[in-house]
């Protein structure tokens, strides 16, 4: 592969705001993002999903545009603007030609910094948000990992969902959404990242003087390590064809020096077509149109789940294939070529995973979130291709106890049973 020399700047603004941002020479677009360092996991019980609704609210209008006029202005100068919430962190983001960088920050920043939090728009979300709700709990896959997720994390911020419940989203009122917006919105937890055709101190002085008048504050926001309770949870849902399964087991954190031998432990195991579920469960047996593995780790802990759709009568065949994947892969060294195999598919992924400006701009933020230097596509390769047959062992072994395995199983269960001996690895 070709070594890749990313031109990264980062600067500090006095109040404790982080800019940071990566010239690409050879394209005609950027994408900016104003990053809040926290999310979901950072909220009360009572106020669950006031993140999400946050998110949502600043786009209603701010003390100099109207809703409409924010949606015209992105849209004459042909960009996109978006924005999400997640469990660690909240984004607004906007993809414009280079021309328009300084439009398109002016409207983010405006976004942020002036929303007005209108009592009657506040009523009208409720309602939207109350029916994104409800177009989730419709979707099997969706729910299923919710439940897990829930019970995995219980009685832990970072087991509620995003976007909060019917009960907590129905009593969200302008106080409690201006309270918790000041709290968050402090510029020791925002980063502004930019990616594309742009020059670095230009752009800082653009951001610099929005942002000028906020104090020096950072938000202390930072929820208790979770504890990760291993339950099998069987849940009726009667008007569901399929069974959905979950199947998860404690990882490492977004930052564990081992990570890059846990990536490749669920490359293996059901990340791909190639991967063991897939061939096995899919392929070999026939039990499951979809399966997967999937890491999810967050500042202090991590989630390894696997999911599968299947019908009631193989559900308990899928679970035990499995379980039997772990012990294989405790029990046995991946043979060498399955390794390259696995290393090959993380690296191009990773590489056509940094082939756009608004991704580029996403790694920018994430890392400075999570890591203590800014590591380049090279260093990453490098750690993914020193990972060991003897390594990927260790982990299964360290990941894959029978009495840290989790479950879930939504659907028509009709006496459906799956006992802690079932999942014995």
């Amino acid at each position: 592969m070709v070594k890749e020399v990313r031109s990264i700047r980062r600067q500090v603004l006095p109040h404790g705001l982080t800019v940071i941002t990566e010239q690409m020479e050879n394209i005609r677009s950027a994408s900016i993002g104003i990053w809040l360092e926290t999310g979901s996991r950072d909220e009360t019980p009572q106020s669950n999903g006031i993140s999400h609704f946050i998110e949502h609210m600043v786009f209603k209008g701010t003390t100099h545009r109207t809703a409409e006029e924010i949606a015209r202005q992105v849209d004459s100068v042909g960009g996109n603007m978006d924005a999400f919430t997640s469990k660690e962190c909240i984004c607004f983001n906007a993809k414009v030609l280079d021309e328009h960088v300084p439009v398109a920050l002016e409207i983010l920043c405006d976004l942020v910094l002036h929303p007005t939090f209108d009592a009657q728009d506040i009523v009208r979300e409720r309602g939207v948000i109350l029916e994104e709700i409800k177009m989730d709990e419709d979707n099997p896959d969706y729910l299923v990992h919710e439940i897990f997720t829930q019970n995995f994390w219980k009685d832990h911020p970072l087991g509620k969902p995003i976007l909060g419940t019917k009960e907590t989203v129905k009593h969200f009122e302008r106080d409690t959404v201006v309270d918790t917006y000041s709290h968050r919105f402090a510029p020791g937890n925002i980063i502004v990242a930019a990616a594309g055709h742009l020059d670095h101190d230009h752009f800082v002085d653009l951001v610099a003087k929005h942002f000028e008048h906020l104090k020096p504050a950072k938000n202390g926001f930072h929820s208790a390590e979770p504890k990760i309770v291993p339950r099998i949870i069987l849940r009726n849902k009667k008007a569901l064809e399929q069974v959905q399964l979950c199947i998860g087991v404690p990882a490492y954190p977004i930052a564990h020096e081992k990570r890059h031998a846990g990536y490749i432990l669920n490359t293996l195991l059901g990340g791909g077509m190639s991967s063991r579920l897939f061939q096995n469960i899919r392929e070999r047996q026939g039990l499951a149109y979809s399966i997967y593995s999937d890491l999810n780790p967050y500042r202090d802990t991590g989630c390894l789940a696997v999911y599968a759709g299947t019908s009631l009568a193989s559900a308990p065949k899928v679970v035990q294939s499995v379980v039997s994947e772990f012990r294989n892969l405790k029990s046995h060294l991946v043979p060498e070529e399955e390794l390259r195999r696995a290393k090959d598919q993380l690296k191009g992924s990773l590489v056509l995973s940094l082939e756009s400006s608004m991704a580029r701009m996403s790694n920018l933020a994430r890392q400075e979130m999570y890591f203590d230097h800014f590591q380049d596509l090279d260093e990453l390769v490098e750690r993914i291709e020193a990972v060991t047959a003897d390594e990927v062992q260790a982990i299964a072994r360290e990941f894959f106890s029978t009495e840290m395995i989790a479950v879930t199983a939504l659907g028509n269960l009709n006496g459906l049973k799956i006992s802690r001996e079932q999942l014995a690895c």
